[in-house]
């Protein structure tokens, strides 16, 4: 059972990180100015200051949870920015009622996806990165852990 764990929690977290590693390489890094331009027409100040940390968030976060290292960590920092791109970017509620059932749809779609994404995310703060991760490797070494950090 302990490998079919491993296998299927590595598995998971590499699919998890996919979809934040491919948003920054694929897109923000790319087109930062067009990114950068469209977050400040959503009002959010220094929007190249907020779009860097971003990616620093999606980027680290990601390789976290690939290698496992520090995955609770990495896990919260995608937190973060789920919660703060879910708040600016799929507020739904805030769309004026003229809007286009249609669009009205997409934002409520992309909401829940986010909801479900820090749902994972929680998860993976609540109980680590699994036996075939790196912080279950430094535990079992005797190496430390990151606060109780548990396989």
């Amino acid at each position: 059972m302990h490998v079919i764990q491993g296998f299927l929690t590595l598995v998971a977290r590499l699919a998890i990180a996919a979809i934040f590693l491919s948003s920054a390489v694929m897109n923000k890094i790319p087109q930062f100015n067009a990114v950068a331009e469209m977050m400040d027409s959503k009002g959010i100040p220094q929007a190249k200051i907020m779009l860097a940390g971003a990616i620093a968030f999606l980027i680290l976060g990601s390789l976290s949870l690939i290698l496992g290292f520090w995955a609770r960590g990495g896990a919260f920092l995608l937190l973060v920015f789920l919660a703060a791109a879910t708040y600016y970017f799929h507020a739904f509620w805030q769309i004026p009622a003229d809007t286009p059932p249609e669009t009205l749809q997409a934002e409520r779609i992309a909401f829940m996806k986010n909801l479900a994404l820090m749902g994972g995310m929680l998860f993976i703060v609540a109980n680590g990165g699994g036996p075939w991760s790196m912080d279950a490797r430094r535990q079992a070494a005797g190496q430390g852990s990151d606060a109780g950090e548990e396989a």
